[in-house]
């Protein structure tokens, strides 16, 4: 019939075709990737080894470092759509490329936090202004598909970014890493100056800065979604360690030519094989259940690590010999990875059937404040437990230490890793709780009405 000709022509079709703008904008993220990442996985040992900090101190310095480039972007993401994606860009990357720079151009102490404060702040705009630059170059039908390829870009960028930062750690030093990623940032500069020209949308009212700080209380003051933040966090800051703790431990137990770095790239070469297949094996079960069973797989994964310490001799793998610790901190990393494909697809799922009807994309906005928390107290922990149970050797030397104390100083060292047994233990006796609570708070409510 007549009638029925504009609703066939206006069917939604399935497409791996999305403008110029939504390509160029991948690239620039995987740049910007590759430099963060490539710094990230050196930076707790720039701070102790080049810049001076203790291990405590560098803790809390990591902390508010990674924590707040998951708490600012809703601030600076209401300042991007105010000036428009491209200029945001580019004051983002010249943040980037001079906050690296900086970095490993001046380790002195008050130098090395304005550079991460410039990073920081840098990060925070490029995070919401690509993300938005994908939703905008989609429409709904397809937008799941775009995101797929963003996120495939995501973990090619930490990919690379870790490989290329370990030999330029061993091979020049630990100072010119953050020299390396000022120059993918100066590249990822260049793309957007030459490339970038996304068509802003100005019909929609960008949010002020003052409405995402209101948005964000509104977020806090809600007891069930924030109880699920917490509750997941306990799994980021487990799988956080990959960058708090693991880089000072591999390198002070297994020597200085172990490769932190590559053991970490494990962790998303396991999700970029197993993500898909994993969602669909996972996909009829509930989502509270399928957050279970990551959250009941990652306290193996940091015992794993902590079974390190009952090999005193080489472990042979095929016909190689292999440090345990090299051995241990793979398989654990692995199993982090492996957990990580059950959480992260029905994570979001989940989540946004805490939030009130009809305030789902608001919440959503919010839902990666986990990491905010785990980073911020993973990294705060890991100082700690490094400082108490595999201290930093010039710190032992400068005490007048023997070889022989020394080494005893380092014979409970996996105890750091029980401590994350803990939190994720915790962490899913919490999910239990919450999901008992919530199912009767429900079931009263039903009966109520």
């Amino acid at each position: 019939m007549p009638s029925q000709e504009p609703e066939t022509a206006s069917a939604p079709v399935s497409t791996w075709r999305y403008p110029k703008t939504f390509w160029i904008a991948n690239g620039v993220e995987l740049f910007e990737r590759a430099a963060y990442y490539g710094t990230f996985i050196a930076l707790a040992l720039f701070l102790t080894d080049v810049v001076g900090f203790t291990d405590v101190e560098a803790g809390w310095i990591g902390a508010g470092f990674a924590s707040l480039i998951y708490l600012l972007p809703f601030v600076s993401g209401a300042a991007a759509d105010r000036i428009g994606f491209r200029y945001a860009l580019v004051i983002a990357f010249l943040l980037l490329g001079i906050g690296y720079a900086t970095l490993g151009l001046y380790p002195a102490k008050g130098a090395v936090l304005a550079s991460l404060a410039l990073i920081c702040v840098g990060g925070s705009i490029v995070k919401p202004t690509i993300a938005g630059t994908v939703a905008r170059s989609s429409d709904d039908f397809n937008r799941a598909r775009a995101f797929s390829l963003f996120y495939m870009v995501v973990n090619i960028g930490s990919f690379s970014g870790k490989t290329i930062a370990k030999p330029v750690r061993t091979m020049l030093g630990l100072e010119y890493v953050p020299l390396y990623s000022s120059g993918a940032a100066f590249i990822a500069l260049v793309l957007v100056l030459i490339f970038y020209w996304p068509k802003d949308d100005l019909e929609q009212r960008p949010r002020s800065a003052m409405e995402a700080v209101r948005d964000l209380g509104q977020v806090l003051r809600n007891g069930r979604f924030m109880a699920l933040l917490l509750i997941t966090a306990g799994f980021w800051a487990i799988q956080g360690q990959l960058y708090a703790s693991l880089p000072k431990y591999v390198i002070r137990m297994v020597g200085p030519d172990a490769s932190p770095e590559w053991y970490a790239n494990v962790n998303p070469l396991v999700v970029v094989l197993l993500v898909v297949p994993i969602t669909q094996l996972v996909r009829k079960i509930k989502p509270v259940t399928s957050i279970g069973i990551s959250l009941a797989l990652i306290p193996f994964s940091a015992l794993i690590m902590a079974f390190s310490g009952l090999f005193d001799e080489p472990i042979v793998i095929a016909g190689y010999a292999m440090h345990p610790i090299t051995v241990m901190m793979v398989l654990g990393i692995a199993l982090q990875g492996f957990a990580e494909c059950f959480l992260s697809p029905r994570y979001l799922e989940f989540a946004s059937k805490q939030a009130p009807p009809g305030q789902e994309g608001l919440y959503m906005g919010y839902a990666h404040l986990n990491t905010f928390f785990a980073w911020l107290t993973g990294f705060a922990l890991s100082g700690y437990l490094l400082d108490a149970f595999c201290p930093d050797p010039k710190k032992l030397e400068a005490a007048g230490m023997s070889a022989q104390q020394i080494k005893a100083a380092y014979a409970h060292a996996p105890y750091l890793w029980y401590t994350f047994v803990g939190i994720g233990v915790l962490a899913f006796v919490a999910l239990l709780v919450f999901k008992f609570v919530t199912d009767r708070v429900d079931r009263e409510r039903q009966a109520r009405a």
